[in-house]
């Protein structure tokens, strides 16, 4: 008995030692990321258009409804954005503020922002059809912001924070169902092959701006299946009640963007890897799909969302007078556009392998 009693005694100081080193250890498994920042659209704003004057905006209910203490704060979701379950995975905060609230305290700003804005695009004529953030102006915020860390921190320590910071960017949807397929501009001087090139024109100079301010480790968000997004199934449906199949016109030209967005990484990676710059492109059109053709997960709607019929609703018609489903975590998309807390988080989830081979 007394060896068994002294077995024992041995394990319980080891764990005694050993069990903060692997609490720590566990904690700080992404510690070489410094902070976060996100550009971007609906899918990457977190309440910047709270701030400016624009009716592209979801701070109000059902909006948030499964958000910590129910807060509507402008994601365009029930709950939390891929960034935010990014950002807790890299393991810099629980949530990305959006810039543009004046209240963030030195320390928040210092584990990073969300500069994105709800509408947006690479095109610079699509913010404008919505009177939102340019990609332009979040860059020039992002400069203003790194004016702010160098008053507080100093110049050295505010460029080994960018140095170290995690990047994402995901927009360009908008510039498609927004503004090439609707209105008769862009449409009347582009083919979409062209537009497409315009557009990847305009992601490979933002690329070189951020790159110029110090970014180093830079994901890129590829478009999703945007024929399987429920607005645009009711738009272009022969019957948007009875056929809610994906349109394959309008995946289609995502596939093609996002192979020709894969190749422009590929270029920029080659160009700057003197500097020590690593581009990745995160796939969300395979997890989506896998979601709404696949089934791979337990969802049981995929082409409506939660929020009104789930057929036309974003933004302020999906309202506090709107009928919210019971369990959103059953619909992979929230309101007719923007997927659910849940779909984010498996989304995010896909991102990680990538994120490690640019972080690690």
């Amino acid at each position: 008995m007394s060896g068994l009693y002294s077995f024992i005694i041995l394990i319980l100081i080891f764990f005694m030692l050993e069990a903060p080193i692997l609490i720590e250890a566990q904690s700080k498994k992404n510690s070489l990321v410094s902070a976060i920042f996100i550009f971007g659209d609906s899918t990457a704003d977190p309440g910047n258009n709270n701030y400016i004057s624009t009716p592209f905006k979801s701070n109000f209910s059902p909006y948030g409804k499964d958000f910590l203490n129910h807060v509507p704060t402008g994601r365009f979701t029930n709950g939390m954005l891929a960034n935010d379950f990014i950002a807790r995975y890299v393991g810099v905060k629980e949530y990305v503020p959006p810039y543009l609230d004046q209240n963030l305290s030195i320390e928040e700003l210092k584990t990073g922002v969300s500069f994105a804005s709800a509408g947006t695009g690479f095109d610079p004529l699509t913010p404008k059809i919505s009177a939102v953030i340019s990609l332009s102006k979040q860059i020039e915020y992002f400069k203003e912001y790194q004016e702010k860390m160098e008053a507080a921190i100093g110049k050295e320590q505010t460029q080994n924070l960018i140095k170290e910071a995690l990047f994402i960017i995901s927009a360009g949807t908008n510039d498609y169902v927004v503004n090439y397929n609707t209105l008769p501009i862009r449409s009347k001087s582009y083919t979409l092959s062209t537009y497409t090139d315009f557009l990847l024109q305009h992601v490979q100079l933002f690329l070189q701006k951020l790159v110029d301010q110090g970014a180093r480790r830079i994901g890129m968000v590829g478009l999703p299946p945007m024929g399987c997004l429920p607005i645009v199934i009711t738009l272009h449906s022969d019957n948007a009640f009875s056929k809610r199949n994906c349109i394959e016109f309008y995946s289609s030209i995502a596939r093609d963007y996002n192979s020709k967005l894969q190749n422009k990484l590929n270029d920029m990676q080659i160009k700057f890897a003197n500097l020590g710059s690593r581009f990745a492109y995160l796939d969300i059109y395979g997890p989506l799909m896998d979601m709404i053709v696949g089934h791979k997960y337990d969802f049981e709607k995929a082409n409506y969302g939660c929020c009104g019929t789930g057929l036309l609703e974003g933004a302020f018609l999906c309202n506090p007078s709107s009928y919210v489903c019971k369990n959103a975590s059953k619909y992979v998309f929230w309101d007719s556009i923007h997927p659910t807390e849940k779909t984010y988080y498996l989304i995010s989830q896909t991102f990680q392998p990538t994120i490690d081979s640019i972080t690690k």
